[in-house]
């Protein structure tokens, strides 16, 4: 049985990520692990449903940027650190709303750190030296890359979006927390991360549900701009490693070494799905009078500030912790597929009344100005 000292507080734990790593810490630890979520449209306790019997886990509603209630979290669990996984995260909704990336990315990190930082100085000097807060970000602070090249950790942020402007901004926070006050947090930098649980606005389940319905399946630009793709349990497992090892004031960066177009990605799906449930067995591609789910692709106008090409170095945590990705793209992206058929329930229960599968984050037009901007009235 863990003591009080042995709580993990996980924030942001019933998304996409954070429901991946509380799996993760089940299994590979004896943590206790006190979940913080303020269960947005991409944060569902079902994420967690299977799991919640769970004696070791705990669930906290609550929003980040809440400091009575964050500090009340550090008060009751007495946590030996903190993993941060909360945070507005898809960039076509920050064209729409620039706000709330604002207030949970930039607002909610600054909350936790000054909690943090304020729990961590009254800490006995043992329980200072094991204390760690892991900032979980991602490589579109560095901006885009050309043909050639890698992000490192030490490669310049240039971020091209409100969301990643948000995350850089946080991430600097984080930094100037250990270099100013100490506490001993690390940040972590990822690349495109795909597997359970993922909403389905991002490219792969969208595409996997729309394929099944014969739905259009839209394709920014001409379908070039290159992702490297990161296997979401091999994601968990690096965060863990960092959490464990990783040395305060550091960043490690988390890389998949599979980088895709986004045509690529959406052709591999299609060939996935058509091994797995054939067109011609398909129902819904029969009415439409279709037999072959590529012929559902459709090019749409580009993403406002659309970044060409991420791909990550993840040398350095190779080198430093001996981290390495278990999952190919080809052999992670059937057993996504494979989770997806088996969890309708779970798209379905999570779309319900939130999101219809619409096109979001199209640049605003002279008559249309992005919402928050009621604010400034």
């Amino acid at each position: 049985m863990s003591s009080q000292r042995d709580a993990l507080i996980v924030t942001g734990g019933a998304g996409f990520i954070g429901a991946n790593f509380v799996r993760t810490l089940l299994r590979d630890t004896s943590l206790k692990i006190v979940v913080v979520d303020k269960l947005t449209y991409a944060g569902n306790l079902i994420s967690l449903e299977e799991v919640s019997s769970d004696p070791r886990l705990v669930f906290v509603q609550a929003d980040i940027t809440d400091g009575h209630a964050v500090e009340k979290v550090f008060c009751e669990h007495r946590p030996a650190g903190l993993i941060n996984f909360a945070a507005e995260s898809h960039v076509d909704r920050s064209i729409d709303s620039p706000g709330d990336f604002i207030d949970t990315n930039i607002v909610g990190t600054y909350m936790l750190l000054t909690v943090a930082l304020n729990y961590f100085r009254e800490l006995p000097e043992t329980d200072k030296n094991r204390f760690r807060f892991v900032h979980i970000s991602t490589d579109e602070v560095y901006g885009s890359l050309g043909s050639t090249g890698l992000f490192t950790e030490s490669t310049p942020y240039a971020p091209n979006s409100p969301y990643s402007a948000s995350k850089a901004s946080a991430d600097h926070l984080v930094r100037a927390y250990f270099e100013t006050f100490k506490l001993p947090a690390l940040i972590t930098n990822c690349s495109n991360n795909y597997g359970p649980f993922q909403y389905p606005e991002k490219l792969i389940p969208l595409t996997i549900l729309n394929v099944l319905e014969a739905k259009d399946l839209p394709i920014y630009g001409d379908g070039s701009n290159v992702r490297d793709w990161l296997y979401v349990k091999d994601h968990c497992e690096g965060i863990l490693l960092a959490y464990q090892s990783g040395k305060p004031g550091e960043k490690y960066n988390i890389g998949g070494n599979n980088e895709r177009t986004n045509l690529e990605i959406v052709d591999k799906i299609c060939g996935t799905l058509e091994q797995l449930r054939p067109a011609a067995k398909n129902q819904a591609m029969r009415n439409k009078g279709l037999s072959s789910y590529t012929a559902l692709k459709t090019f749409v106008q580009d993403r406002p500030g659309h970044d060409k090409r991420y791909a990550i170095d993840a040398a350095k945590i190779t080198r430093e912790l001996g981290w390495k990705p278990k999952h190919h793209f080809d052999s992670g992206i059937v057993e996504t597929v494979e989770w997806y058929l088996a969890h309708f329930d779970w798209c379905e229960k999570v779309q319900q009344g939130k999101y219809e599968r619409q096109r979001l984050g199209v640049a605003p037009s002279e008559n249309r100005k992005p919402q928050g901007t009621e604010k400034l009235k």
